[in-house]
């Protein structure tokens, strides 16, 4: 069986969305997924499962939007993907200074050049990024609220989530816990 990780994009976000982790655990049991277990409220289930990705995310956007009343958009990752982008990840993570962070956007496919040089366009010492493969790597060496660059990750013609270090880091140690179970 693999090892999945669900990222949801846009739940549980300024009131609009609203799923509880409880119901969304529930709802992954019921179409017979294994070992489930969900962390923090902004929709990331870690979970095992035999079928092949593709239809897998079809299937569970189907059966969220079918439960909850409206669409959503998944993105998929395996436990071996989540290491390794763990590993790839271009920035200095362990010694971040108050206020820098990292994130990573995980996208559904790989944006096109002509998109990213777009996005090359809201690059400054503050803010930068690195794609590798589906994974775009941010780093801001002041808030992400305030990021333009950060808003424009949308905006490069994929559907994106966005996660902060600490979020990708412990995704990684849950289905390394399921792992060894």
């Amino acid at each position: 069986m693999t090892i999945y990780i669900a990222l949801f994009r846009g739940i549980n976000v300024g009131g609009h969305n609203i799923i509880k982790m409880a119901e969304l655990r529930n709802l992954f049991q019921t179409i017979q997924l294994k070992n489930v277990k969900t962390y923090i409220q902004s929709g990331n289930v870690v979970f095992e499962s035999e079928e092949e990705e593709k239809t897998l995310r079809n299937r569970l956007e189907q059966e969220v939007e079918k439960t909850f009343g409206f669409p959503v958009s998944i993105i998929l990752r395996t436990s071996i993907q989540i290491e390794k982008i763990i590993q790839q990840c271009p920035f200095p993570v362990d010694h971040l200074l108050e206020g820098e962070s990292v994130h990573v956007a995980f996208l559904e496919e790989e944006p096109t050049q002509e998109a990213v040089d777009r996005l090359r366009q809201f690059e400054n010492d503050d803010e930068q990024f690195r794609l590798i493969g589906k994974e775009m790597y941010l780093f801001f060496r002041k808030s992400i609220r305030d990021s333009k660059l950060a808003v424009q990750v949308q905006r490069v013609g994929v559907q994106a989530t966005v996660r902060n270090w600490r979020t990708t880091v412990k995704l990684d140690s849950m289905a390394k816990e399921m792992k060894n179970e």
